[in-house]
């Protein structure tokens, strides 16, 4: 069964209608005439004609009746969550590190695909990554956590309401990190369909699966080179998309399925369809630590952790809420770093010299690099700062070589000191 890891701690904000008219209208792809004047419903953001009045079907969503104790339940404290091991303690990694914590600040990277040894830490970092996920804004009570303010990330039914001039309750909550296990079937992860409901009554019920769950949060899968080839072509429409689309027995329902993508794998166990390894933003290898005395750092860290978690997490706590302040602190900024123009030609001349296919090689290296520069405080992006995240955003997207055993993130760090020197 899989689980959603991330904690989430509601504030209420004031709620406010998006549509009225003394507010400025923020959402101006949504000022349309209602489906009951023109005969049109928007799914997905496409236009489906219909009849004129009131549609064939009105939507429902099971997940959507939340009553007073599933609230109470959400407001449970970190204490009584299970622990989780600390960021800021683990051990070495730094490049596995860094590519999480960029695609926290810039989900756009398209997320993070982790490579190495078994029993490097793979899965305990990824995990890890949950407390320092920053709070956003969502509709209360909506099971895809649409944004009140962003079409490309509203469901369906936000949407009509806003038509209607319906006000929208805002919450805060953490982003979700949401685990999608190998044998999860595909109805669990896209959702599922009453069709029982839908022919008897005339409704869409719908129950939501993990896609609706990670919108707008992240999606973590182990092993993801294990995957069955049905899920892969799932998260691969979702990836391209954005959406999720359901079609069961001639009845469609659309959501939004907007995440980041995280996976890890051992290279040794098979390997990972070029499709999907593409989707990734960024790639990161993870090896086996050979310094003794870090080895016996990592082993005694553990042993402190397994003995006493919240005692051992309470060590952390300063380094922990350090992080997540820069985390917030380069979300904020990121808008503002500027990359200059003779530095994103150079960019994408290293992708062309590399023979990199398609644009998502530039397009990745240009967003990693703001987030960097955006992290380390500063509003422009350096020489330094591409370096640093290149070899990560190119090195799974060069074609292979099977003769070739110079690995492929140093063919890449020669190129880029060739081209920037």
């Amino acid at each position: 069964m899989a689980s959603t890891l991330g904690t989430s701690s509601f504030a209420v904000l004031p709620s406010r209608c998006l549509s009225s008219p003394s507010s400025k209208p923020s959402i101006h792809t949504l000022s349309l005439t209602s489906g009951q004047s023109c005969g049109r419903k928007f799914y997905g953001g496409i236009g489906i004609h219909g009849l004129k009045g009131r549609s064939q079907f009105s939507v429902a969503s099971v997940a959507t009746e939340v009553n007073s104790v599933g609230q109470v339940l959400n407001k449970v404290s970190k204490e009584s969550q299970r622990p989780v091991y600390p960021f800021a303690a683990i051990v070495g990694q730094d490049e596995m590190k860094l590519c999480l914590l960029l695609n926290v600040i810039d989900p756009k990277i398209g997320g993070v695909m982790i490579m190495g040894d078994r029993g490097t830490g793979k899965s305990t970092t990824v995990g890890s990554l949950v407390d320092l996920l920053p709070e956003i804004k969502v509709v209360a009570a909506d099971p895809y956590n649409s944004d009140p303010e962003d079409p490309e990330f509203m469901g369906v039914e936000v949407r009509e309401r806003i038509i209607k001039g319906e006000q929208l309750d805002v919450v805060l909550t953490k982003i979700n990190m949401v685990d999608l296990p190998l044998g999860a079937t595909e109805d669990r992860v896209c959702g599922t369909i009453d069709i029982e409901k839908a022919l008897t009554e005339g409704v869409k019920a719908f129950e939501p699966g993990l896609l609706a769950k990670a919108n707008r949060g992240i999606l973590y899968v182990d092993e993801v080179n294990l995957l069955d080839d049905h899920l892969v072509d799932v998260l691969l429409d979702s990836a391209a998309s954005g959406w999720n689309t359901v079609e069961r027995e001639g009845i469609s329902i659309s959501h939004p399925a907007r995440f980041i993508l995280i996976g890890s794998g051992n290279p040794e166990e098979g390997e990972l369809r070029p499709q999907l390894l593409d989707r990734f933003g960024m790639h990161a290898q993870v090896g086996t630590v050979r310094d003794a005395e870090l080895r016996v750092k990592i082993v005694e860290e553990r042993g402190r952790f397994d003995k006493n978690p919240k005692e051992f997490r309470e060590t952390y706590k300063a380094e922990q809420q350090k992080l997540t302040d820069q985390i917030t602190a380069a979300r904020s900024v990121l808008s503002a770093v500027q990359i200059d123009q003779d530095l994103k030609v150079k960019i994408s001349k290293v992708c062309a010299e590399l023979n990199v296919d398609g644009l998502r090689g530039d397009i990745v290296t240009n967003r990693a690099a703001k987030a960097l520069a955006a992290l380390k405080g500063r509003d422009k992006v350096s020489a330094e700062d591409i370096a640093t995240v290149i070899p990560n955003c190119l090195r799974h997207r060069l074609r292979k070589d099977p003769l070739e055993s110079i690995d492929s993130g140093l063919l890449v760090t020669e190129k880029f000191y060739e081209v920037f020197s």
